[in-house]
């Protein structure tokens, strides 16, 4: 592995978006995936799909899931500026690009109860949407941060989200989330990706081969 990069800066958020970031713990950036590049990541996504075998550690069996973290238009789709900038307003310190990967839920499957990514650790993540999605194709749903009732889920509060392919959802892992089920069966490709502090990276250095981890992740970020 190569040495940590000097830090690239990042730039703030626009004054409205960082409010309703800090307000809800998410923000949804609509089309920010410039449409030049949508195709050519679908065609990642599609490409980096293979067997359970591939993977380290267990896959659901009702998702689809792509090895993608290598493809040049998905490491330029994790740098956009306004996903860096959202990333950074929730990090605050100095983060790296901890892990991308693809995933899509199957026909009939994609369920998952509410839950957190990493309860009390400190992450973001984000969903590149790939296709449109809503509530008929196993889009995300969420407790926005006000509501979050911080103990036992109620799925009362949570709200399903809807767009088109190019949206970016960046959101605080630690919000109540979890895709609804694929009831259409239509296509839902999307990317996974989750930053992290720079104090991190050495755990996360530890567990490369359990997370499928290939690409060179040594680019750190700063606000």
């Amino acid at each position: 592995m190569s040495q940590t990069l000097t830090p690239a800066k990042v730039a703030p958020l626009e004054a409205d978006q960082a409010a309703a970031l800090d307000r809800d713990g998410y923000l949804l950036l609509r089309g920010v995936v410039p449409e030049a590049w949508r195709a050519a990541l679908r065609d990642a996504f599609d490409a980096g799909v293979g067997l359970p075998e591939q993977w380290a550690a267990p896959r659901s069996p009702d998702w689809r899931h792509a090895l993608v973290d290598l493809d040049p238009t998905v490491q330029r789709t994790c740098r956009l500026p306004s996903l860096l900038a959202a990333a950074g307003r929730m990090l605050g310190g100095p983060f790296f690009l901890c892990q991308v990967e693809g995933r899509e839920p199957l026909a009939d499957g994609g369920h998952q109860p509410l839950h957190r990514d990493g309860a009390g650790q400190k992450a973001v993540a984000a969903l590149v949407f790939l296709d449109p999605y809503g509530p008929d194709n196993g889009a995300t749903r969420l407790v926005p941060r006000l509501l979050d009732p911080g103990g036992p889920d109620d799925e009362a509060l949570s709200i399903v989200l809807a767009g088109e392919a190019g949206d970016i959802l960046v959101f605080d892992a630690d919000l109540l989330h979890g895709a609804t089920r694929n009831r259409s069966g239509a296509r839902r490709r999307s990317l996974l990706l989750s930053f992290k502090p720079e104090r991190d990276r050495a755990d996360e250095e530890a567990c490369r081969a359990v997370r499928n981890v290939r690409m060179d992740r040594s680019e750190a970020f700063v606000v």
